[in-house]
């Protein structure tokens, strides 16, 4: 190790200096390496894994251009808003507006401990900052926080530099990131047990018997004639209750006329059926019907799969049960999707402004399920890049702006400008989807790489000082950003359940919204044995992140 140490200093060190793209990659790539690494049911994830992979590296004095640092941040901002555009503005109006209240429940309890922690130790300026993003698990608020320093938007106190701010913020974060990842993962899996609260009963009572709450894999379609007599005895409503999914759809061919199955009161010997559906169907229900058949049509013109937005004011609010789209549509839903999280198929779930819809189905009867929802999306992979690219100068351009109230310059900063930006045009593209197109992978891309290229940079900036701020403050620090990560859980279960009366499984999955952590998410999702937690968790996250993100700049006033 003696050996090799003068050999990394002098070498790998100088050359990882003179190039900033290798070492960019580097940071990322051990960064990912390092996210992977699993204790137990834990791992630390990708944004961890760059923040320690660019603490170890900055130690040695390494560094990234701060405009390449600006432009991840960019990138990443304007992102969170361009997602959460459709859905927050829905937020204010609509039900969801408990979701909303919980976010800000839990959002100004963070703030005010931090606040409070940040005067009884004395922090120096801008640690608070750092203290509740890294608490809160918040990327969005150590973006805004440090945008608000760079940008000047809030004044440096006297005697010191945006440098040193800067710097306290991110070794503030860094501190205090480790145990707000494995803390919150921690609260959250054990809260439930200590209040005697069975997250997979709870699941299951508030899943209704319509629910189709399951993956379906391997869909397909097949044919069968009905000869089994005993089949024909029976109601359609009976067989639905005795033997469906509630997934499959059935159309049913009587004298040339094809309706859906739900469409008849019972079947009839000699009836033709076409079967779209996953592949258990057809192995323990299907060859009940009678004998498989050579299909007398195309099969490949009804099977199509499409995503369908949801637009429409009309059925914003509406549930899959009103929506009927097995009865109405013939088609056959295998997934839904809210903010890019896959939500259960309940037949009670509400629709949302920009949720997304996976039918399959004949192409027809997609159209008109396109046209009565929304939007259809077919095999698009083409970015607009012209409206990226000047939506991102437009949110520059509006955090320049600033109004002078009592001789102080207040204005939205770069962060609040993009956030703006985003947000806006993603409502717009809600409202004309030919507007502004950004796939879900695209989108992943560009925020996930924007945030981690960001990440980097704090990693890198904070190696050089996490040493000395770890010897003053450490502990102490650390104490503090278990305050601001545990108490917003028990103060949000408290609020939620005695003032909003949301569901125990649907308000663990609505806190881990509020903090933003999709770790946490998939710790409650397993351990309810159920995705419905993913319903509370959309219900607060867009709503979080821009809050975490005025309050990081906020936090910095006191």
């Amino acid at each position: 190790m003696e050996k090799f140490l003068p050999v990394f200093e002098t070498g790998i060190i100088e050359i990882l200096k003179t190039q900033p793209v290798l070492l960019l990659f580097l940071v990322l790539g051990v960064g990912y390496l390092i996210g992977k690494i699993r204790f137990g049911s834990f791992s630390f994830g990708p944004v961890a894994g760059v923040l320690f992979a660019g603490l170890f590296l900055g130690h040695f004095g390494m560094r990234i251009s701060t405009d390449l640092q600006t432009i991840g941040f960019a990138m990443f901002i304007f992102s969170v808003g361009y997602q959460a555009g459709p859905r927050f503005f829905g937020v204010l109006k609509e039900d969801g507006a408990r979701y909303a209240t919980l976010a800000v429940v839990v959002a100004c309890t963070g703030f005010g401990i931090a606040v409070l922690g940040a005067s009884l130790l004395t922090l120096q300026p801008g640690t608070s900052a750092g203290l509740l993003a890294g608490g809160l698990t918040s990327s969005p608020t150590l973006a805004a926080a440090t945008d608000a320093v760079q940008q000047g938007i809030v004044p440096v106190p006297e005697g010191w530099t945006k440098d040193q701010v800067i710097n306290n913020i991110a070794t503030g974060y860094a501190i205090t990131y480790i145990f707000g990842l494995a803390g919150l993962i921690t609260v959250i899996k054990l809260l439930p047990q200590w209040l005697g609260i069975d997250l997979v009963v709870d699941a299951q009572r508030l899943a209704s018997e319509e629910s189709a709450d399951q993956k379906l894999v391997n869909v397909t379609t097949r044919c069968y004639r009905v000869t089994n007599e005993e089949i024909t005895k029976l109601t359609v409503a009976e067989l639905r209750e005795k033997y469906w999914d509630q997934a499959t759809v059935v159309t049913l061919t009587r004298d040339g006329i094809s309706k859906q199955l739900g469409d008849y009161e019972n079947m009839q010997l000699g009836d033709h059926l076409e079967v779209i559906g996953p592949r258990d169907f057809f192995v323990n229900v299907a060859p009940m019907f009678g004998e498989e058949i050579l299909p007398e049509w195309r099969i490949s013109d009804a099977i199509d799969t499409a995503q369908v937005v949801v637009l429409n004011k009309p059925v914003i609010g509406k549930t899959l049960a009103e929506i009927e789209i097995q009865r109405r549509f013939g088609l056959m839903l295998s997934r839904i999707t809210q903010l890019g999280i896959e939500v259960p198929h309940s037949n009670n779930i509400e629709l949302g402004k920009g949720d997304i819809l996976t039918v399959v189905g004949n192409a027809s009867q997609i159209d008109a399920l396109g046209e009565y929802l929304g939007h259809i999306e077919r095999d698009i992979s083409e970015t607009d890049m012209v409206t990226f690219a000047f939506g991102i100068v437009f949110g520059v351009l509006v955090g320049m702006l600033s109004i002078e109230i009592g001789g102080v310059a207040v204005g939205l900063g770069t962060a609040g400008g993009l956030l703006a930006s985003g947000l806006s045009i993603g409502y717009l593209r809600s409202k004309r989807p030919t507007f502004g197109r950004l796939p879900d992978a695209a989108q992943w891309m560009l925020m996930e790489f924007g945030l981690l290229v960001f990440m980097a940079g704090v990693g890198l900036r904070a190696g050089g000082e996490i040493l000395e701020t770890f010897a003053q403050t450490g502990p102490a620090l650390i104490l503090a950003g278990i305050f601001v990560t545990i108490i917003p859980i028990f103060v949000g279960y408290w609020f939620g359940r005695k003032f909003l009366k949301i569901e125990p499984v649907l308000l663990f999955g609505a806190i881990t919204g509020a903090m933003t952590s999709g770790a946490s998410l998939a710790v409650v999702t397993n351990a309810a044995k159920s995705s419905l937690p993913a319903l509370g968790y959309t219900g607060t996250y867009a709503f979080a992140n821009v809050l975490l993100m005025v309050a990081g700049s906020l936090i910095l006033l006191f």
